[in-house]
């Protein structure tokens, strides 16, 4: 097929496109339901989503006239429009992150380039009210030529964007013949570039809108703050001059505001006494643009965002971002997204306590930022730029330092895509221009810096100076040459570590930092929120920052027998260039389900934290952490206070004023009991009316240890005290081992390990395999880096061996002291050290292990012992910090307590499987079968995993519907993990968060017992 070759010509990007204009539809009347309801409009007609469809492997196959009216399209296959080519069998998804899955050539694209051949039949019926028509493309990847009834309609590109065509003189009344040729790739392919499956076809709304033969085309609304006062003005564009009624109302439909167009077509407002959107309150007005034929409906939110003494105010009140990246993602319908898929994705973040977005690295759906500006929360607007793939292209001296300082050459300081960058920045710009949720312009994503950005940025500046902007890749540029950016407001960063934040923050730095990206939260983490959060709370230069990301990405191939969702990601679909499962890094799990991860933010950006609580004066103090609500009309605040982990007293606080960034006091008088290990709980919980939340929602919570008397666990106790029936115990040695034998046990004890081989208490073998000292974990996906190391080091294959034994009998029972090591093949002695076993007349086991690791090692992922239990002690209890998964750097989503589960509910089913399950800060843990059980308890808090899975077939699979269970209830009992962290894309384990001990101890008791 013969086509212009637009696609390789950086000098045409549209052709026959209308002028970029605001979101708007249009209708006969008022209308208010608009933002998530457009097709209710009568002048707005969603094309049928079933098109006809055909798949070519390359551009030279396409039938020459398949556009034409009445062509034969028997041999099309039937295809719902919304959905990428890729998810329909033909090509196939393709994730990679930064390379280019084609050369490097630019403008030029492969000459076999995929296409995909659209027809779609519909009927149109003129209204003599609104004769015009519109069609309107809102997101087609990569670029398009549409034809009408037959004619050449004309070209664009620019995947996340509207494009708009006059249709009227293509029309005719009845039945109408639209094609539209989709091509995978084109010349803004190389501006494409985004972290994401790469996938084609039309994805988003394909519709007509009928509108009159005179109209308001565009108009540009403006705001300004007085003392008590807000000042609206609105800008008109007119395709010709038509009488135009334009109206404010309130929430509540009263008229408040009204005026008349000037002749330079602006209109002024003063709404006096206004009430502010903002993310807590998202309080909107009404515009009502009101013509003889149509009606426009809009919403003004009053806001004003700006930088003063180098922070970011929000309507006169510093503000944090409490953000999050997101792309439109989802693993049956791809980059086709719904009002009801975006609802529940701000539902969940408004859960978890999230106040805004980044449409990383693409406009959305234009309803995206209308519902956020009806739900509440701060947007980044982002173009469609990436052009990260220059820094993986080949380099005679290929260093980090030569690829990065030259990443700007080919796109980004070269003229010759001036046109292409700065129109995709003027046409997010344009189209977004009037949603108050949007607070910040983004000029793309990771492409460098040069005169191309320098030029986006210009035109931004000059055209809305009301809103802030950001480029993170501005830091990217050519050493020796001077770049300009002073029309760049914030100073932002990807996974800087602390020290570098605090570096920045402790000189004279000249703007705001801004955290565009951080705490990369693949698989298991991410462990570092905290500790992002003190920093951020402790600078007012520092303004937050927007979490990597939102939600894994994956396409769902169908359920395993057992009702699994099989997802694949990168390479699954035998691509041969990829970047593996480096896109499952969500909060969320494709469907939506959150990770623990998810939690743990939630609850490190509560409202509110407790400062002190003063037992003796019975003063509690609180911080506010909300941005613009006084505490006392946001949240209730419940009390419960735990012995053991057990209800003893509970209430909930008389309302008491704490403005926001503050701190207020109250009394609060609660019955601590004289023993047992006693914790407060503070929970929060939501009070006012907000969108997308229920009224009571638990919002966060404070957990800290009160002080008494005796504070320690009185169940630990019991388990560890010790025995008074003094019974005596058998021993009896061979060469490889020790059997003692109790009147209710017989234990065996290997002289190769120094670890027990066989606990048989009351006539029941507890183990199904030898216990096992235990160094390794199935790396997570935050351990990428650092698992070479380890398994340089052999971590992984290392198992103990005893060498020698001293065996001592008295009045207590047998104790029996070996000196082992831990070792691996073809490197030195990696642990060495002694336990000293003591086992009494009941059968109880006592610990002492005391371990040195030879410092030449790395930091260890684990230390402590393995159980293998008996498949049917599958059920769980524990005294520790639950009920989710806990490591020492990711707990902020636990509390203390005493918690009951089954083995198969501890596991937390990353789509690549990984270490997971760990519980923190634990007095013990009971594994236990129908009769049978064993505790394991230690004077000192300790971590435990109970799995269905081992480590080994954890790191086997790469992906969770492969795995299968052991057979065992796999138990460990660790006397630390090193840390979560985020090192994916982040920084390392912080230090405090390493287990880099060279010398520890770990002391513990195993108790077997029979259930009463």
């Amino acid at each position: 097929m013969i086509v212009p070759r637009y696609y390789e010509n950086l000098e045409i990007l549209h052709d026959n496109t209308m002028p970029a204009r605001a979101y708007y539809i249009p209708a006969s009347k008022k209308m208010d339901d608009l933002i998530e309801h457009r097709e209710t409009s009568d002048r707005f007609q969603l094309l049928d989503k079933n098109w006809k469809f055909q798949y070519f492997e390359s551009i030279y196959d396409v039938k020459d006239r398949f556009f034409e009216t009445g062509y034969d399209t028997s041999g099309f296959e039937d295809l719902n429009v919304l959905h990428a080519w890729q998810l329909f069998g033909h090509d196939v998804p393709q994730y990679t992150n930064i390379r280019y899955p084609f050369p490097f050539d630019p403008p030029y694209v492969p000459q076999d380039i995929p296409c995909g051949a659209y027809v779609e039949i519909f009927t149109y019926h003129t209204d003599e009210q609104a004769p015009m028509a519109y069609l309107n493309f809102e997101g087609v990847d990569s670029c398009f030529y549409v034809w009408l009834n037959g004619k050449y309609l004309g070209y664009s590109q620019v995947s996340h964007m509207t494009s708009e065509f006059d249709v009227t003189d293509f029309l005719k009344e009845g039945e109408n013949t639209l094609a539209v040729l989709v091509l995978k790739w084109c010349d803004g392919s190389y501006l494409e570039d985004q972290d994401k499956f790469r996938m084609s076809g039309i994805f988003r709304d394909v519709y007509l809108l009928k509108r009159p033969e005179h109209v308001v085309w565009d108009y540009h609304v403006t705001t300004e703050l007085g003392a008590d006062h807000a000042d609206v003005t609105v800008a008109f564009d007119f395709n010709a001059p038509v009488d135009t009624e334009v109206v404010i109302e309130n929430r509540e439909g009263t008229r408040i505001a009204q005026g008349e167009i000037s002749e330079d077509g602006t209109l002024d407002f003063e709404i006096c006494h206004p009430v502010l959107w903002n993310t807590e309150n998202p309080y909107l007005y009404t515009l009502i643009i009101r013509t003889k034929a149509e009606t426009i409906v809009d919403h003004i939110g009053l806001r004003q965002i700006e930088v003063r003494d180098k922070c970011v105010y929000f309507n006169g009140q510093k503000i944090k971002f409490r953000g999050v990246n997101r792309h439109d993602s989802d693993p049956i319908t791809g980059f086709t997204i719904s009002v009801e898929q975006i609802r529940q994705d701000l539902m969940l973040m408004k859960q978890h306590n999230f106040n805004a977005i980044r449409s990383s690295h693409y406009p959305n759906a234009p309803f995206f930022y209308q519902m956020c500006d009806k739900y509440g929360f701060m947007v980044i607007d982002e173009a469609d730029i990436e052009a990260h793939g220059p820094v993986m292209l080949y380099r005679k001296v290929d260093t980090d330092e030569n690829r990065f300082d030259r990443w700007n050459e080919q796109i980004a300081d070269d003229p010759m895509w001036e046109t292409s960058i700065v129109d995709r920045v003027q046409l997010m710009v344009q189209r977004d221009k009037n949603r108050p949720s949007i607070v910040m312009w983004s000029m793309g994503n990771e492409s460098a810096y040069g005169c191309n950005f320098e030029q986006a940025l210009a035109w931004t500046k000059v055209f809305d100076p009301s809103r802030l902007t950001q480029y993170e890749s501005a830091r990217y540029r050519k050493s020796g040459k001077t770049y300009e950016y002073g029309n760049i407001d914030l100073y932002s960063r990807m996974y800087p570590s602390l020290d570098e934040i605090r570096e920045y923050l402790q000189k004279d730095s000249s703007k705001p930092f801004l955290l565009v990206e951080y705490c990369h939260s693949m698989g298991n983490g991410p462990g570092d929120f905290e500790d992002y959060f003190q920093i951020i709370q402790k600078f007012d230069r520092m303004c937050g920052g927007f979490v990597w990301e939102w939600c894994d990405h994956a396409v769902a191939h169908g359920k395993t027998e057992n009702g699994k969702t099989i997802y694949y990601y990168g390479g699954d679909h035998g691509e041969e260039i990829h970047d593996g499962n480096f896109c499952m890094d969500g909060l969320v799990y494709p469907d939506r389900t959150p990770h623990t991860g998810l939690l743990e933010y939630k609850n490190v950006y509560r409202p509110a934290r407790v400062v002190s609580y003063d037992q003796k004066s019975q003063e509690l103090v609180l911080h506010n952490y909300l941005d613009f609500d006084d505490l006392k009309d946001y949240v209730t605040i419940g009390y419960e206070v735990t012995q053991d982990g057990l209800t003893v007293d509970r209430g909930t606080l008389a309302p008491f004023s704490v403005a926001p960034h503050s701190e207020g006091r109250t009394k609060l008088a609660v019955s601590v009991p004289a023993k047992g290990k006693v914790y407060l709980k503070i929970s929060y919980y939501l009070k006012k009316q907000v969108p997308l939340l229920a009224t009571g929602w638990e919002l966060g919570f404070d957990d800290f240890l009160l002080s008494n008397q005796d504070g320690r666990n009185q169940q630990k106790l019991a388990w560890l005290e010790e025995d008074r029936n003094e019974q005596d115990i058998s021993v009896q040695e061979c060469n490889t081992a020790v059997t003692l034998q109790g009147n209710d046990f017989c234990y065996v004890l290997s002289k190769r390990s120094g670890l027990f081989e066989q606990i048989r208490f009351a006539g029941k073998d507890y183990l199904d395999h030898p216990m096992q000292l235990n160094i390794w974990r199935a790396p997570t996906d935050n351990d990428m880096y650092i698992k070479k190391l380890w398994k340089d080091a052999h971590f992984d294959s290392a198992y103990s061996r005893a060498y020698q034994m001293e065996i001592t009998q008295n009045e207590k029972g047998v104790s029996i002291k070996a000196r082992i090591g831990v070792v691996a093949d073809t490197v030195q002695k990696i642990l060495e050290g002694t336990i000293l076993w003591e086992i009494d007349g009941t059968g109880k086991i006592h610990a002492d292990m005391l371990m040195e690791k030879d410092p030449e090692f790395p930091v260890l992922p684990r230390f402590g012992i393995r159980l293998f239990l008996e498949k049917g002690m599958e059920e769980v209890a524990y005294f520790g910090m639950g009920p989710q998964e806990s490591y020492r750097d990711k707990h902020q989503g636990s509390y203390h307590g005493l918690f009951r589960a089954k083995v198969a509910e501890l596991h937390e089913d990353y789509i690549r499987p990984q270490e997971n399950g760990s519980h923190f800060d634990c007095d013990y843990v009971q594994a236990e079968g129908a009769r049978y059980g064993l505790t394991a308890v230690s004077d000192d808090t300790f971590s435990f995993q109970a799995s269905e899975y081992t480590q080994e077939e954890l790191e086997r699979c790469a992906h969770n519907y492969e795995l299968e269970k052991s057979g065992s209830t796999v138990l460990c009992i660790d006397y630390a993990q090193n840390g979560i962290g985020s090192n994916s894309c982040g920084p390392e384990v912080l230090e405090k968060y390493q287990f880099n001990n060279v010398l520890f101890r770990f002391r513990f008791t195993l108790v077997p017992f029979i259930s009463v």
